[in-house]
Formats: C-alpha cells, sequence, structure tokens
C-alpha cells in the first residue's frame, strides 16, 4: 500500500445526487477535507464530450487523494486515472463497475474498492439475510413492467389534465415473459412473473442451457416442468424476442454483451410487446430501440438505463411526445433501479469504514481490482 499522505486528505463524494452523503463522511473530519459534488460532469471516454470538458473533470478530480464514486454515474478510463497524480484511493459501490478501467487503476496501484455484501460489517451483514422478498432493482423492473403495462404515468397524467380512460391497459396474466439473460435479476423477475401472473417463461443468453435453466429453477424453489413444458424454456434468440409479450433485458454489460439487443432483433418483437431495460443502456442499440418507438412497431417500453446518463436535456427520450400521433408509450426513469434509501445509506457508510480502514494502514474490504 502507498505511504498514507499526512492530513488534511482531500476527499471528494462524486455525483451525490440526493445529497445523502455528507452526513456519513462527517466522522472522517478533521483529517479528511471533504467536497461533495452533485452534478455529473460529462463522461471523460463518451465520443461526444469535447477536449474543454474533459480538462474540466481532471481540474475538479485533480487535488483529490480519495474519490467516492456511485456505481457508474462517472466513468473513470485509463486516460482520466493518468491523468489523476494524487488519487490513491477510489470507492465505487457493488461488487463491479464496467465505468472503471480496473487493469489501468491496478497498473496505478490505486485499489478500488466496491460495497456490497462482502464489505458490510457483520452487524449490517445479519440484517441483510433476515430480511426477505426480492431485491431493489427486481422490484423496480417489476414495477415498470406493471407500469407500462397498465399506463399508469399517462393515465396519472390524463387524469390530472381532465381527461378520462383514454387508452386501454396490457394484461400480463398467461402470456409471454422474455428474459435476455437468466442470471440473479433475470431469474428474481421471472419467477415473479411466473408465480404471480402465470406468464410463461422463456430465456437466452450466449452460454445458458437447459440444464442451467433447470437448476436455476430448482433453485428458485420452482418446478423445472408444469403440464409438460419447462418452467424455464431455453430457446434461440430468435425465438425469445419473436415470442415475447414482454422482453425484458438482464444481461451484464461487456465489451462482447455491447449492443447485444440489435436492430434485426427489435424487428422481430410483436406489435403489441413491450420491451423493459434496467441492465445498462449500451447493450441495446439505442437509436434502433428509438426508430421503433417513434414509429409505433411496439406496444411500448420501459427503461431506466441509457447510453448517456444523466440523459441530455435535449435527449430524444426526453423531447419527443411519446404515445401521440402514433408513437410507442414510454415509461422513463433515471436509472433507479438501486436508488433505494437504505442501500444508498448503507453503501455510503461501509465507503467510510474502508477510508477508515485504508488511513490506518489495515487490509482493505471488497478491492475489486486485485
Amino acid at each position: 500500500m502507498p505511504p498514507i499522505p499526512q492530513g488534511p486528505i482531500k476527499l471528494a463524494i462524486l455525483d451525490d445526487y440526493q445529497g445523502i452523503a455528507a452526513k456519513h463522511f462527517e466522522s472522517l473530519k478533521p483529517t479528511f477535507e471533504i467536497t461533495t459534488f452533485h452534478d455529473t460532469l460529462p463522461a471523460f471516454n463518451n465520443p461526444s464530450t469535447p477536449e474543454s470538458l474533459k480538462q474540466e473533470l481532471i481540474t475538479r478530480l485533480k487535488p483529490f487523494t480519495v474519490i467516492s464514486s456511485m456505481r457508474e454515474r462517472t466513468p473513470f478510463p485509463a486516460d482520466l486515472l493518468n491523468s489523476l497524480p494524487n488519487l490513491k484511493l477510489l470507492l465505487t459501490t457493488g461488487g463491479r463497475n464496467a465505468a472503471i478501467d480496473m487493469a489501468a487503476a491496478k497498473a496505478l496501484g490505486i485499489p478500488v474498492t466496491g460495497a456490497g455484501e462482502a464489505g458490510r460489517t457483520p452487524s449490517a451483514a445479519v440484517d441483510r439475510k433476515k430480511r426477505r422478498g426480492p431485491d431493489s432493482t427486481t422490484q423496480h423492473c417489476v414495477a415498470l413492467i406493471l407500469g407500462i403495462a397498465r399506463l399508469l404515468a399517462s393515465d396519472d397524467r390524463n387524469v390530472k389534465n381532465g381527461l378520462w380512460e383514454t387508452d386501454l391497459a396490457t394484461g400480463l396474466s398467461g402470456k409471454t415473459f422474455s428474459t435476455l439473460g437468466l442470471g440473479r435479476l433475470g431469474g428474481n423477475v421471472a419467477k415473479i412473473m411466473y408465480q404471480s401472473f402465470g406468464m410463461r417463461i422463456l430465456a437466452w443468453s450466449s452460454s445458458l442451457t437447459q440444464e442451467g435453466a433447470d437448476e436455476k429453477a430448482k433453485a428458485l424453489g420452482l418446478p423445472v416442468e408444469e403440464d409438460g413444458e419447462k418452467v424455464f424454456k431455453v430457446v434461440s434468440k430468435e425465438e425469445l424476442f419473436k415470442e415475447a409479450d414482454v422482453l425484458s433485458v438482464h444481461y451484464v454489460l461487456s465489451d462482447r454483451s455491447r449492443g447485444i439487443v440489435g436492430a434485426e432483433d427489435l424487428k422481430l418483437l410483436k406489435k403489441s410487446a413491450l420491451f423493459v431495460n434496467t441492465s445498462r443502456g449500451p447493450l441495446v442499440d439505442e437509436d434502433a430501440l428509438l426508430d421503433v418507438l417513434e414509429n409505433g412497431s411496439i406496444r411500448g417500453a420501459a427503461i431506466d438505463v441509457f447510453a448517456v446518463e444523466p440523459l441530455p436535456l435535449d435527449s430524444k427520450w426526453r423531447t419527443t411526445q411519446w404515445g401521440a400521433d402514433g408513437r410507442s408509450n414510454v415509461l422513463l426513469t433515471p436509472h433507479m433501479g438501486y436508488v433505494e434509501e437504505e442501500t444508498m445509506n448503507n453503501w455510503y457508510e461501509e465507503q467510510v469504514g474502508i477510508v477508515g480502514r485504508w488511513h490506518k494502514g489495515q487490509d482493505l474490504l471488497n478491492v475489486i481490482n486485485l
């Protein structure tokens, strides 16, 4: 571990949109001089970010020895990390962060730590085990599916504007739920749609086998078969899209999976289909999806994640009048799948604990770029 600078040590909290982080870091004063940023500058590695804004981001971050980041809100590509000579510890949340160049950080001697179950204090871990029910992202995904199927946002807006029963809701019972990916989140959402709505479950990923899907069903407490058909039925990617009444994306973003949902895939969806993405924006060809929705080629979409976040003010997602003039219904949320009050506060508490260990020269918890 590199030498710990003598205080006060400059620590930056990035992207604290809700203004909840500072209270957790108060205990580190006066050893640490803490600066909080509530906004996010354009991504350093986005091709559309001008050089002037890249320099603004470097200037903002360069003084800090420790940086607290929140998920992928601010990316840290190699070029940015190489421009931050004072950085000695980079904090993030969750067990992975595709927006940080882990190899570059390791080469520079900068440990990157996550926050999650592996980094929790024993008491917090015990409390977590006592909790029943689905995780935050699963809850949000199901809420989005119901929200777009039942037209909750548009009905709310219409009623408040003096209108009444302007459209028809989409029923889910007995229809087909297609999950692109059957990992933890895909499995959790599929289980709910199967048990609560009696939906037929189809699944695909590049490495998924029927045997693996059967094991997933058993692990979730579901039967492997019902009425002679697999409960989690593995199909081709083409069939997954063609048969879907609801197509939900549950895939890990990587170089290989970027753009895994393309224009040709989207063309396979039924006119009545609903498309949902709570995973990562770059998994989907966003321009192709926008074209599909602008042309009204599917019934609707519920989207929590985008290619560029926060969404620019002039983004088509913000400026298009969705659900009018033949366009599809669209329900948008600002990457809220993980933004749950208890979770966020726990993550910041874990980050503070990691900073304390780092300052004392103790072994760090949950280092994710070993």
